[in-house]
């Protein structure tokens, strides 16, 4: 299975850390936000990685390289200043995606979850995705989907927040043409046709969307 870090977006709220250096870039304990993620697929048996950059992007190749250090093989995609959003960003490396389902995770999260479960899992022949969910974490208490034996909702009682890990397949982005476009609009269409499967995960994440959040992560870690 391969997989795509999402890794092009600007970090407003991190600002000035990233001013200068990309989100996914920033050093957290002994190594780089996006490095936990690489090093976690490389255990799970994932190793061909895409990686998708915007903001600041001319950073990424030089520091991560061709990924043989970490023992995998990465792959760039490059994205114009401002990016695509999340969807944009996906369907634009499609391509190099290849016609399997492929494994999706923000480049701004820290997880102690088990990629190689994902890398099992086999999508039934009416399910165009499958999502890993989370505990709301206090800034975002609403949290964003529901579960309903398994098939994901949007909205409802009990909602859970997207923790930014899925399985999609890629007709799950047919006939979109290569744009600015985020991911939810695309969730909620296929949630209506119950082609959308999840899970709970109840283990370590982190979102570090600011730097609070960030020096909260350092802390856990040390």
């Amino acid at each position: 299975m391969r997989a795509m870090i999402l890794a092009a977006g600007k970090g407003e709220r991190l600002r000035p850390l990233t001013d200068h250096t990309p989100k996914p870039l920033l050093q957290v304990g002994q190594h780089r936000l996006i490095e936990y993620l690489i090093h976690n697929l490389a255990a799970a048996g994932i190793d061909d990685i895409i990686i998708n950059y915007a903001h600041l992007g001319e950073q990424f190749e030089p520091i991560l390289g061709d990924g043989a250090r970490y023992g995998v093989n990465i792959t760039y995609s490059p994205e114009a200043t401002g990016g695509l959003e999340t969807a944009g960003g996906i369907i634009n490396a499609l391509p190099l995606l290849g016609k399997q389902p492929f494994l999706v995770v923000n480049g701004d999260i820290w997880t102690d979850y088990p990629f190689e479960k994902l890398s099992q899992l086999s999508l039934a022949a009416d399910t165009l995705a499958h999502l890993v969910l989370v505990n709301n974490p206090p800034h975002h208490p609403h949290g964003d989907f529901s579960l309903d034996d398994s098939i994901m909702q949007n909205g409802g009682k009990n909602c859970f927040t997207y923790s930014g890990i899925g399985i999609y397949h890629p007709d799950f982005f047919a006939d979109q043409p290569i744009s600015r476009l985020p991911l939810r609009p695309l969730l909620n269409e296929a949630m209506t046709k119950q082609q959308v499967y999840g899970e709970i995960y109840s283990g370590k994440w982190f979102d570090i969307g600011t730097v609070e959040r960030l020096d909260d992560l350092v802390k856990q870690l040390q």
